[in-house]
């Protein structure tokens, strides 16, 4: 993926020069799934027993990451040379633990966890084709 990240980038980045600072931020645009950079959906969260749930309380299952999908968490970043997308403060940190299948405490005092690799941020190739197509198409015009 690397390499494919590189390429996009020499190819895209020769492009993206020629424009004004206002026009390249209106190039860019962010997606993100509950998918890996792959295709391959998140590895599933694991079963928890309720210890005690409120009288009345209807609990839904909510896929994970609902809200950092939000344009309130990502922050798009750029400049005359460079576009980047992450999280922002204290989900930089939950992010990059998912995103590298890294270990943390979920809580204060509890043991250490070894979460499963969730790909918070990637392209497919569905999406470097998409981006590709809508930079031609921005450049078209």
């Amino acid at each position: 993926m690397a390499n494919d990240l590189q390429a996009l980038e020499d190819w895209a980045g020769a492009l993206l020069n020629q424009l004004q600072p206002a026009e390249r931020r209106k190039a860019t645009s962010a997606i993100a799934a509950q998918r890996n950079a792959d295709g391959t959906p998140f590895a599933p969260r694991k079963p928890r027993q309720e210890l005690r749930a409120k009288a009345g309380r209807i609990k839904r299952k909510l896929p994970m990451f609902t809200k950092l999908r939000t344009a309130r968490y990502l922050r798009l970043q750029s400049d005359a040379s460079t576009i980047a997308i992450g999280f922002a403060g204290r989900l930089s940190r939950i992010a990059r633990i998912h995103q590298y299948g890294l270990r943390d405490r979920p809580a204060p005092g509890a043991p250490d966890v070894q979460y499963a690799r969730r790909e918070l941020l990637g392209f497919t190739d569905a999406d470097l084709e998409l981006i590709r197509d809508r930079l031609l198409e921005h450049l078209a015009r």
